[in-house]
């Protein structure tokens, strides 16, 4: 049973909008929402902190407006505050570690990072013991939808179909939680679940460097569909109410994937932990989709 959703917040165009993105995913859940922001007490003020303001108050202010502003959008939502004074990696892993899931800002492809955006929370991504969704600046309620017809007015939005979630699978680690968790996104969507593997080419084809599951030798098409059908089926039994497409292309898995999240509203690929312990690094292919993705990613941890 999932019971909270926790969002990091530096008061950044890209953390506000994961705060939102992450106020509906709680309410889908029926969840609460944690808002985390972090501070460091430093020697000397920041340049952007006034000399009258010490950098609690500033830290609080910038929690405050953020769960004010959360709590104005999504009246029905319970919402928490928590300033946690540690460096931003810390106090963001401190959070994952009692939730069931952790939304941040992200850069996204070509952009600026911020306090936790960008390289950090590609680290925390890379850290967190819990599912992370990176959550782009213009990731609003409009684009978790479909394209909307003339006429359409913006409290209608809701009522248009999701889009589709999409799947990266490795044949090679086909884990219960990556595969649960994009089923569990798709059935409270009430949206399509599209599985994608792309398997290296044959002997003589471009290299695939960054495939997602890396055989030591070019992959056969037909195996590798019989692979995927193999890994879906148990939880197509399980959720008979979900839409599944299976799709086995050959080349790279970046640029499939990156092809393949144009269409969808949320993307999601797997990170392997290390000898039972958490990871301290995203793989490559995961690392890629973060950087050239525009719709909300989840990397989600497995053995």
């Amino acid at each position: 049973m999932l019971h909270n959703v926790a969002v990091g917040i530096d008061g950044s165009a890209e953390s506000l909008a994961a705060a939102h993105w992450a106020a509906r995913e709680a309410l889908r859940r029926g969840a609460g929402l944690t808002v985390v922001h972090a501070w460091w007490r430093r020697v000397r003020p920041g340049p952007d902190v006034p000399a009258a303001t010490g950098e609690h108050d500033r830290a609080e202010q910038t929690l405050r407006e953020a769960v004010d502003g959360v709590r104005a959008a999504h009246p029905e939502l319970s919402v928490t505050g928590r300033l946690i004074c540690d460096a931003t990696v810390s106090a963001l892993l401190t959070a994952a570690a009692g939730t069931d899931l952790l939304v941040l800002g992200s850069s996204g492809p070509g952009g600026v990072a911020g306090c936790v955006t960008g390289s950090v929370s590609r680290r925390v991504a890379g850290r967190s013991p819990c599912p992370v969704v990176l959550v782009g600046a213009g990731q609003g309620t409009v684009s978790e939808h479909l394209l909307a017809t003339d006429g359409i007015a913006p409290d209608e939005i809701p009522e248009i179909p999701y889009r589709a979630v999409l799947l990266g699978l490795d044949t090679g680690h086909p884990c219960d939680e990556l595969i649960a968790f994009a089923f569990e996104a798709a059935r409270r969507r009430g949206t399509e679940l599209r599985v994608l593997h792309a398997c290296r080419p044959p002997s003589g084809s471009v290299a695939d460097t960054a495939s997602v599951s890396r055989p030591s030798g070019p992959e056969r098409p037909a195996a590798a569909e019989h692979a995927v059908l193999a890994a879906v089926r148990p939880w197509r039994e399980k959720y008979p109410e979900v839409p599944v497409t299976e799709s086995v292309v050959e080349g790279r898995a970046t640029t499939e994937l990156v092809r393949a999240a144009a269409e969808a509203g949320l993307a999601v690929v797997g990170r392997r932990t290390r000898g039972g312990r958490i990871g301290t690094h995203l793989g490559p292919v995961a690392h890629a989709v973060l950087h050239h993705v525009r719709c909300p990613v989840a990397v989600v941890p497995h053995s």
